[in-house]
C-alpha cells in the first residue's frame, strides 16, 4: 500500500489537528451550544429541536455535494493544505460569531452554525486525506485511532476549561453574566481560539504532497482536469467495488452517529432533565470512554481489520440506542451513553483507516471527498426523522429510536465487503 512512515513529527502535527477541531464538535455541536440553542435561543424545546435538526440537515447536504469536487481540485492543484487552512479559518471565525447571537435570534444562530459546521466538515476531507501518506499498511489503523483518541482528549480538555471557567463558577471568568447567557456563549470564543491555536502544528509539521499537479497551465486547467478526473472515476467505478460498498454502508450507519452527536445532549436534557452541569459531566465521561475506545480499538483494527472493527462497533451502538430509548431513568441512560462513547470513536476511526487501505495514491483527496459525501448525502435522514418523530409523538424517545435502524442496515451492507480485495485493488491502480 504505502512504504512505512517513521516521521513522528508529521504524525504529531496530524493528530494535533484532531485535538484542535474536537473542541468544535464537543462544545458547539453536542454538549453546550446545541442545548443553549434549544433551551434559550429557540422559543421552546420541541421547536428548537426541529430547527437544530434542519441546520444539521443543511450542513450535511452542502458537505455531500461540495466534498468530492473540492477533493478533486485539491488533488490536481496540489492545494490540500491551502484548502484545509481556509476551512480552519472559516470554522474558527464562524464559531466566534456565535458569541454575538442573543436569545430569540434563531436564524442568526443557524446561519453561523451552518457556516462553521460546513467549514469543519469540509476541512476533515483534506485532513483525512493526509492519513495514507503519514502511515503504512501495518499501522494505518493505529495512527487513525491515535488521531481520534487525541481528538477526544482535546474535546475533554476543552470541556474542562468551559466547566471551570464559564459553566460552574458563581461568577464566570471575566465577570460574564449568567442571566443573559453570556457565560455559555463565551464557550464559542473558547472554541474559536482552541481550534485556531492547536491546528498550527499541522501546517508547520505535515508536508504537502505533490500528486497530479498541473504546472504552468493556470487555474482553469486545474479545474478542467479535476472535473474530468471525477468523470473518469464515475465511469470506472466498477474498479473500486469495495470502496463503493464501504461508502454505501457508511452512508447509512454514519447517519446514526451524526444524529447521536447532534442530539445526545439535547436528549439528555429534554428527556432525563439533565442540567448544564450534568451534561458537562456526561460529556466528559463520554469523551474519556471515546478516547479509550479509539486508542484500544485502533490496535485491534490493525490486527483484525477495519471491517471487523466497524462491525463490532455497529452492533454495540445498536444495543446502546435501544438501551437509551428504554431507559427508565438516568442510571441506565448513563450506561448507554458510555457504550456509545466507547464504540463511536472506533467506528469512525476504522472507517477512515479502511478507506485509507482502499484508495489509490493519486486520488486520495478525491476519495476522501467521496467519504465525506457518503457520510453526509443521506445524513439529513437521521436528524430529519428524529425531528419529525419527536414532533409527531411529542416525545424525544420516539425520535431517538430510529437510530437503531441506521446502525442495523449499515452493518448488513458492510458485511458484503471483501477487505483483501479492496487493498489489492488500491495497489493495482496506484
Amino acid at each position: 500500500m504505502r512504504s512505512p512512515r517513521t516521521d513522528k513529527k508529521q504524525i504529531l502535527g496530524w493528530v494535533m489537528y484532531d485535538f484542535a477541531n474536537s473542541a468544535y464538535t464537543t462544545l458547539i455541536v453536542t454538549f453546550i451550544y446545541s442545548i443553549y440553542f434549544v433551551s434559550a435561543i429557540a422559543p421552546d424545546k420541541i421547536y428548537g429541536t426541529a430547527l437544530w435538526s434542519r441546520g444539521v440537515t443543511l450542513t450535511a447536504l452542502l458537505t455531500a455535494f461540495l466534498s468530492p469536487v473540492l477533493g478533486a481540485l485539491a488533488d490536481h492543484g496540489n492545494a490540500q493544505k491551502t484548502f484545509l487552512f481556509i476551512s480552519t479559518v472559516i470554522g474558527a471565525a464562524g464559531s466566534a460569531m456565535l458569541w454575538f447571537v442573543k436569545p430569540g435570534q434563531v436564524y442568526q444562530a443557524l446561519i453561523w452554525f451552518v457556516l462553521s459546521n460546513l467549514a469543519f466538515e469540509i476541512g476533515m476531507v483534506f485532513y483525512n486525506a493526509f492519513l495514507p501518506d503519514i502511515s503504512s499498511e501495518k499501522n494505518i489503523g493505529r495512527i487513525s485511532g491515535i488521531g481520534w483518541g487525541v481528538g477526544y482528549i482535546g474535546g475533554l480538555l476543552a470541556m474542562f476549561v468551559a466547566m471551570a471557567g464559564f459553566i460552574n463558577p458563581e461568577i464566570p471568568w471575566f465577570g460574564l453574566s449568567r442571566e443573559s447567557g453570556a457565560n455559555i456563549r463565551a464557550t464559542c470564543i473558547l472554541v474559536a481560539l482552541w481550534y485556531g491555536l492547536f491546528s498550527i502544528p499541522l501546517f508547520i509539521l505535515v508536508k504537502s504532497k505533490s500528486c497530479n499537479q498541473i504546472k504552468n497551465n493556470g487555474k482553469a486547467a486545474i479545474v478542467r482536469a479535476a472535473f474530468a478526473d471525477l468523470k473518469d472515476t464515475f465511469k470506472d467505478i466498477r474498479s473500486y467495488r469495495e470502496i463503493v460498498k464501504l461508502l454505501i454502508a457508511r452512508m447509512i450507519y454514519n447517519d446514526g452517529l451524526v444524529t447521536i452527536f447532534a442530539f445526545g445532549g439535547i436528549y439528555a436534557a429534554g428527556t432525563f432533565g439533565f442540567s448544564f452541569k450534568e451534561i458537562m459531566i456526561f460529556g466528559i465521561v463520554l469523551n474519556v470512554a471515546a478516547g479509550a475506545g479509539a486508542l484500544i480499538m485502533g490496535i485491534f483494527d490493525d490486527k483484525l481489520g477495519g471491517k471487523t472493527t466497524i462491525q463490532i462497533s455497529n452492533i454495540i451502538l445498536t444495543l446502546a440506542v435501544v438501551l437509551a430509548v428504554c431507559a427508565p431513568g438516568k442510571a441506565m441512560f448513563w450506561t448507554a451513553g458510555v457504550l456509545v462513547g466507547f464504540f463511536a470513536g472506533p467506528n469512525q476511526s476504522a472507517s477512515r483507516s479502511l478507506l485509507g487501505r482502499f484508495v489509490p495514491r493519486e486520488k486520495e483527496n478525491q476519495f476522501f471527498g467521496f467519504f465525506a459525501f457518503s457520510g453526509k448525502l443521506t445524513a439529513f435522514f437521521g436528524p430529519l426523522f428524529l425531528g419529525i418523530l419527536t414532533q409527531i409523538f411529542n416525545s424525544q424517545r420516539a425520535g431517538v429510536a430510529v437510530l437503531a435502524v441506521f446502525f442495523g442496515i449499515g452493518s448488513l451492507i458492510l458485511s458484503k465487503i471483501d477487505e483483501k480485495a479492496g487493498t489489492a485493488a488500491a495497489k493495482k491502480y496506484q
